[in-house]
């Protein structure tokens, strides 16, 4: 890679993008877990630009914000009718010094494929030709609809032709302009200053610089890209999907050959902000979405969507949704869990079938098996949530926490009215309605007593099957003699 530095670079994401049918502006869908012109300012960014310019047009507020969360220091310049490719850039340098005399590299904001390397190449390139401008250019099958390279007997671009324009022989051209650029700051504003809308468009073409260079005796040269996928632009939604499903296929392979094992490429999707470490193994249906960072030996899926959490080595996740968690090393988590914002799972930990939880800390080797609702929960070292728990954390007003202590044990069934302190050490017998604190070693017992009626089927249910059930079953006991009052007398 060259270690050129570039003066500018300007990236054109200024266009109406009507045939996306949205209200989001175009460059603002997402594809691999970063928005169009956030892949393409990461790519820019990679050349260490003195200056990086997004023009801006549709959408613009909403545009500038997004841009203010991603790269904060890069610049806006507002591109306020669309007339062509020239005029946005004119609008980008705009936000450039004056006096600046590098380079300028010219993208798009809608080409989220592109990647650093072939920036770099194409600098390069220009670098060692010495030239004026060099335009990026691919060879595809079907060049309908894009701009053809037209050259010279020397190799030079003689011109670029778009579709609407060309001649039928230069329509058979398959070599085409990839709409990336890079001008000498001289040839660029004074080409700019120089278009004129004589053309099918009734724009200012970007493309007719390279004319005038030329017609001043500067060398236009291309540089050609074995990877026609990376000049791929969005204009709708088939196109997105296209270059998504192609973004994702393209992660995955990289990641497996880094070590991780993808059972089934075809329903996996990883974004490109996923961390993946060496031996990690994503089963079928499996999603794993921005800052996810996974350590190795982990396995997670099948049927499975993360995004932005943290797991650990050697963890089993089957079969479960989760956001801003924390899953540690060796733990498990489902199948069918719930994993909200701020749950925290620590080492050999467990939440199991059935398990929601939301604000909650389960400690080392803590347990939540099945069945479960847990919000705002802290959950010591190996204590046991028995199934069908729910902490009771809203009052209707606000949420409040309880406190479960290290190896205490939650029986069955219970309910934790909170805020509740349930201390190291301590038992809930099954099936307990908590409302009160306890202390080490304790077992809360809150429920009522059970007692049996005898005789109530038979009065109170007479006819059906379960009666006839009833009276079958007392037939066949021996007879015992009544000892006192009868519990269906009481009644």
């Amino acid at each position: 890679m060259t270690s050129h530095r570039p003066a500018a670079v300007v990236i054109m994401a200024a266009g109406l993008g009507t045939r996306m049918k949205s209200a989001t502006p175009k460059v603002l869908h997402e594809i691999g877990g970063r928005s169009l012109v956030g892949h393409a300012v990461l790519t820019a960014r990679a050349l260490s630009p003195e200056h990086l310019v997004v023009v801006v047009g549709n959408g613009r507020e909403l545009v500038e914000e997004h841009l203010k969360q991603i790269d904060p220091e890069a610049r806006t310049a507002v591109q306020e009718q669309q007339l062509g490719t020239g005029d946005a850039v004119r609008a980008g340098l705009t936000a450039v010094p004056d006096t600046f005399d590098g380079s300028v590299i010219v993208t798009s904001g809608d080409v989220p494929l592109l990647e650093a390397e072939t920036l770099h190449d194409l600098v390069a390139a220009h670098d060692k030709d010495g030239n004026a401008v060099t335009v990026l250019t691919a060879k595809v099958p079907d060049p309908t609809g894009y701009g053809r390279i037209v050259q010279d007997t020397d190799g030079t671009v003689a011109a670029i032709v778009e579709h609407k324009d060309a001649t039928p022989e230069q329509r058979a051209i398959t070599e085409i302009n990839a709409g990336i650029y890079v001008f000498e700051a001289a040839t660029l504003r004074d080409g700019l200053s120089r278009l004129t809308t004589d053309n099918a468009q009734g724009e200012l073409y970007l493309t007719d610089v390279l004319g005038i260079a030329r017609s001043d005796g500067k060398r236009v040269g291309s540089h050609v890209t074995d990877d026609a996928m990376q000049t791929e632009g969005v204009n709708d939604r088939v196109q997105l999907a296209t270059l998504r499903a192609e973004l994702n296929r393209r992660t995955l392979l990289k990641h497996m050959r880094e070590g991780v094992t993808i059972v089934d490429p075809n329903t996996t999707w990883v974004d490109q902000t996923v961390d993946l470490a060496r031996d990690v193994t994503l089963l079928p249906n499996t999603q794993l979405h921005g800052a996810t960072v996974v350590g190795s030996g982990t396995s997670i899926g099948p049927d499975t969507t993360l995004t932005d959490v943290e797991v650990g080595e050697n963890a089993t996740i089957i079969r479960t949704h989760g956001s801003l968690a924390v899953i540690g090393d060796g733990a498990s988590v489902g199948p069918f869990a719930y994993l909200r914002p701020g749950t925290r799972l620590g080492v050999k930990g467990k939440i199991g079938t059935f398990v929601e939880t939301k604000n909650s800390t389960i400690g080392d080797g803590a347990k939540v098996p099945h069945l479960t609702y847990a919000g705002d929960a802290t959950i010591g070292e190996g204590a046991n949530i028995g199934a069908g728990t729910i902490f009771a954390n809203y009052d209707g007003v606000a949420k409040h926490p309880t406190h479960v202590g290290k190896y205490s044990f939650i029986g069955s069934n219970s309910v934790i009215v909170a805020p509740r302190t349930i201390a190291d050490g301590a038992y809930l017998a099954a099936g307990t309605a908590l409302t009160e604190d306890v202390g080490p070693g304790e077992i809360a017992v809150a429920r009522g007593r059970q007692r049996n009626i005898k005789g109530w089927v038979a009065r109170k249910r007479a006819g059906t099957k379960t009666a006839a059930a009833a009276e079958a079953a007392l037939a066949e006991q021996p007879e015992q003699q009544p000892a006192g009052q009868s519990d269906e007398q009481q009644a």
